[in-house]
């Protein structure tokens, strides 16, 4: 047996029967001659790994834009973690692991610069919407290699388009949608204790006798939860195929509703966002304006999707640095020097 057949028989003999087996995807959209070595999903992972999107991912704002310090969190640590604790929850639930790993570190590979932030002001400017779920499926399906696109299985495509708030359509989709959230309230908690925003103790009890004091507790319990409470039948169909407790879930969503409180719109938090939108705005106006200033691969994607969705692939496509850059270049007057 090839390598790759032996792991597809593996993963007949170890996962539940709920999983998503390597050998029975429904397949690519261009159709490819198989790997002699990997599965079909661990070829996907190891494409999201190294393409390019995935690097700028180092340089791009999780919550705190700029933030002076070297442990805070950027949009690549957060998929780390968030490809972690997905891992987890698939293991225990002896779910596809592979499969579970390619979605999770492909989500948020659409996330515009400065986050969230600048999520919104490209949803504003324009006319068609802008959500990072669906452009992080645009970057897999058009935008890498150059264009070509990774050619992804429909199960991890899936997955990153329904990672956010739509029903998906393999278990494996559901853990890292629950994996996303528990990463992000939990680092975030870490990173405005860190900044001095928020204290541990400001967590109401009714939340920390539930889930308990302290990032990895919190986690334990979600996930513990998750994993106990089982898999249900409805996959595709509602969202409930995957849950806690009822007593862990009000937890969860009480501490949910807390951070965006607390946190997620604190004005200390949030002090240069419009700043960061202001930037965006200027940027998206410049480009549709001036269409020429675009490199050659996007002026091509202006010519098949339109002038608008070219520039929302090369905005959202920047890291905050490079954002920032451009715009020094192109708004700010530079120094004048005799040659």
């Amino acid at each position: 047996m090839l390598p790759r057949e032996q792991t597809e028989h593996f993963e007949h003999t170890i996962l539940c029967e709920s999983a998503c087996f390597a050998d029975s995807t429904a397949g690519r959209d261009l159709p490819e001659d198989k790997c002699d070595l990997r599965t079909e999903f661990q070829r996907d992972k190891d494409r999201i790994l190294h393409c390019n999107a995935f690097r700028r991912l180092k340089h791009k704002t999780q919550v705190f834009l700029t933030p002076a310090g070297d442990h805070y969190r950027t949009r690549l640590t957060h998929t780390l973690e968030v490809s972690q604790i997905a891992r987890t929850i698939a293991r225990a639930l002896r779910l596809n692991e592979d499969l579970t790993e390619a979605i999770a570190l492909g989500h948020d590979l659409g996330h515009t610069p400065f986050g969230h932030a600048g999520e919104r002001m490209l949803n504003e400017l324009s006319p068609y919407g802008f959500h990072h779920y669906e452009q992080s499926l645009r970057v897999v399906d058009i935008l890498e290699k150059e264009g070509k696109g990774l050619n992804l299985t429909r199960e991890v495509r899936d997955g990153i388009l329904k990672h956010t708030n739509k029903v998906a359509s393999t278990y494996e989709g559901y853990a890292v949608r629950y994996a996303d959230v528990i990463a992000y309230i939990n680092h975030d908690i870490d990173d405005s204790v860190r900044a001095g925003i928020l204290r541990e103790e400001d967590i109401p009890s009714a939340i920390t006798n539930v889930l308990g004091h302290g990032k990895s507790e919190r986690i334990t319990t979600l996930v513990t939860s998750l994993v106990e409470n089982g898999l249900h039948e409805g996959i595709g169909e509602n969202e409930g195929a995957l849950g806690m407790s009822p007593e862990v879930d009000k937890a969860y969503r009480a501490l949910h509703r807390f951070m965006f409180d607390s946190v997620y719109t604190n004005p200390a938090c949030k002090s240069e966002e419009r700043k960061a939108q202001d930037m965006i705005s200027f940027l998206y106006k410049y480009y549709t304006d001036h269409i020429e200033a675009l490199p050659a691969m996007y002026l091509n994607l202006a010519y098949h999707y339109g002038v608008d969705m070219a520039v929302c692939d090369y905005i959202s496509g920047m890291t905050d640095v490079f954002a920032v850059e451009t715009f020094k270049e192109l708004f700010i007057p530079a120094a004048w020097m005799v040659k």
